[in-house]
């Protein structure tokens, strides 16, 4: 028999509540040499693809990156899967 934590551990819609809440919790804005650790990619191309979405916020010596801005941007780069699921099954 499946316990109580275990079925609303799979709750499906519990969990999207979590991962909206954390979402909304996450900072918005992020100073370039944090946004390089979280997106991985070297300061020079993060400056660029920043400044192309514009995400950037530039105040006296300080600049900072919209992470909502600059996730949808992102998203534009994102390729579809290439797997072919029925090769898959068989």
């Amino acid at each position: 028999m499946i316990s109580d934590e275990t079925k609303a551990y799979h709750d499906l819609k519990k969990r999207n509540e979590v991962r909206e809440s954390a979402k909304r919790l996450r900072k918005q804005f992020l100073r370039y040499k944090d946004a390089e650790i979280v997106y991985s990619i070297q300061h020079k191309k993060l400056m660029e693809l920043a400044s192309e979405a514009g995400a950037i916020y530039r105040m006296d010596s300080t600049v900072l990156i919209n992470r909502d801005i600059f996730d949808e941007y992102l998203e534009r780069f994102r390729e579809p899967s290439t797997l072919n699921f029925k090769e898959e099954e068989e």
